[in-house]
């Protein structure tokens, strides 16, 4: 496990903790808030960042997990996590129902795990990078590490 960050977050006590292998990515003295900003300041692919989002139908939450340079299908997402409808979350209610702050929320350590789903394009790396549970702070690992901590499964999630 490497690192270049200067602290531990969450997410990575619980990979530690799980003995899942990861490489940590700090970018903290930076601007960089939006998902591209956050591959740019990375010098990272875009297509291999991946950005958190929450969602909503009725009273279910759920996790997608898409290239921070895609926008996500609603309706493609609703059928994957079989919904009728999904809707984004509203930032202000995303740090009471998961404990992450918009544009520091990660797949792993939430509040509760919710039913998550990831483009099919994960498949795609070798590794991807994600959200590391803090603004400034991002992971990377094999998608099939992701698979071993959170249940996660491969969708078309993308408008096209």
């Amino acid at each position: 496990m490497s690192s270049n960050s200067p602290e531990k977050t969450n997410v990575m006590r619980i990979l530690d903790q799980k003995k899942i292998a990861y490489t940590s990515h700090f970018y903290g003295n930076t601007e960089a808030v939006g998902g591209e900003e956050v591959a740019e300041a990375l010098g990272e692919d875009p297509n291999r960042v991946f950005k958190t989002l929450v969602t909503k139908s009725g009273s279910n939450h759920y996790v997608f997990m898409i290239p921070v340079n895609r926008e996500l299908d609603l309706k493609k997402a609703a059928r994957a996590v079989g919904e009728k409808s999904v809707e984004m979350l509203k930032a202000k209610d995303l740090l009471p129902l998961t404990g992450y702050v918009h544009g520091g929320c990660s797949p792993i350590g939430m509040k509760k795990q919710f039913k998550t789903a990831a483009h099919v394009s994960a498949a795609d790396f070798d590794t991807i990078i994600f959200s590391g549970g803090k603004i400034g702070f991002q992971v990377e690992m094999p998608f099939e590490s992701l698979q071993k901590v959170i249940r996660v499964e491969l969708f078309d999630l993308c408008a096209e």
